[in-house]
């Protein structure tokens, strides 16, 4: 036999962390004095404090979040859980991320969730996770598990039972779906159904709360095969556009609990033979990027989400700093007509036998 041959490991090599003794070395100086430049302290000569923050930018030195909260017990970093990085989360991530420049604190986004968006205490999990040692507070965007007693400062975005005794930012969803059902009544349609969101949250319950309080003020009677729970996501909402759309007397008009599953309805329309508006409205919630960018552009209610992520930061950095303020915040819908209703003619394009709809896509 052969001489075995050694076994070789290919892998990419990671720079080594930056260390204070490294900057110390670089600049000709002490770690004590580097430590002083770093934390601020007095006792350095200008000119030395100028030589050793030009070695840290070049050496890309920064502390260590863990070892900088032991010493001061601030890390002057806040994190922003969410359960999965998806349109809503993404645009209150970019209202928060503008918000933190020029208040000394820098931002943390950690996903903590299964995925899905579906597991239940993925917050405890997170806060365990981060708290203490590496962010000084939180925002967390719809937690599922809402308590007070976390020991830092949390400030809940749209939590799943609504606001309670935690500090709380949130939009307006019962008035826009009210404004959402009665932009479908304004143009002719009485035959509106309604693709609510999960059971579980207290914006979905709003939403369909108000869609059914603009029919009954309307005297326009709910045909409760036309109100479907579709989940708030494009896979599931497919399914029941599907089913509604395949009704021997299927709706005119479609008042979806969120964008993704409007989006859903349009794809699932076109994959039936459907055309939008001509044979069907469609309204979302939320008004995220994608609504604008889907053929034909969506109608939609728009919450201000990017607001609210600010709105959340700025409340969290209060509450940090003892502003007395008050606590809970909700901000107002508004519609923005796009593309997809138009007014009812009178005239319903027979429904098509229900088919398996086209893999539906957000653009």
């Amino acid at each position: 036999m052969g001489r075995r041959q050694p076994s070789i490991i290919v892998g990419v090599a990671f720079p080594q962390r930056v260390k204070m003794s490294d900057v110390a070395r670089t600049a000709g100086v002490s770690v004590a004095t580097v430590s002083k430049v770093v934390n601020g302290r007095y006792g350095v000569a200008q000119a030395t404090v100028e030589r050793v923050q030009q070695v840290i930018h070049q050496l890309g030195y920064e502390a260590s979040l863990g070892a900088q909260s032991l010493r001061s017990h601030r890390t002057n970093v806040l994190g922003i859980l969410v359960a999965e990085f998806e349109p809503f989360s993404t645009e209150l991530l970019k209202g928060a991320s503008r918000e933190v420049v020029g208040t000394g604190y820098q931002l943390l986004a950690y996903s903590g969730g299964d995925g899905a968006g579906t597991a239940i205490g993925w917050e405890r999990r997170s806060l365990a996770r981060l708290s203490g040692t590496l962010i000084d507070g939180a925002v967390i965007v719809t937690p599922t598990v809402v308590e007070t007693n976390q020991g830092f400062h949390v400030v809940a975005v749209d939590p799943h039972t609504g606001p309670s005794g935690l500090p709380t930012v949130d939009s307006d969803n019962f008035a826009g779906a009210v404004l959402a059902t009665n932009y479908l009544l304004s143009l002719g349609h009485r035959r509106i159904g309604h693709i609510s969101g999960r059971s579980d949250l207290e914006s979905a319950r709003l939403r369909e709360a108000g869609f059914r309080k603009a029919m009954a003020d309307a005297d326009v009677p709910v045909d409760e095969r036309l109100v479907r729970v579709g989940g708030f996501r494009i896979e599931s909402a497919a399914g029941t556009a599907a089913e509604l759309l395949a009704l021997p007397d299927r709706p005119t008009a479609v008042f979806a609990g969120n964008d993704l599953s409007a989006i859903s309805t349009l794809d699932v329309a076109r994959s039936m033979g459907l055309r939008v508006p001509e044979d069907l409205s469609v309204i979302g919630f939320d008004n995220v990027p994608e609504s604008a960018l889907v053929n034909p552009p969506l109608t939609t209610i728009m919450q201000p989400l990017q607001r609210m992520g600010a709105e959340a930061l700025r409340l969290l950095i209060d509450l940090i700093g003892g502003v007395e303020r008050d606590t809970h915040i909700r901000l107002p819908t508004e519609l923005v007509v796009r593309a997809s209703c138009r007014p009812y003619t009178g005239v319903q394009q027979p429904s098509l036998p229900l088919s398996a709809p086209a893999t539906p896509t957000a653009g």
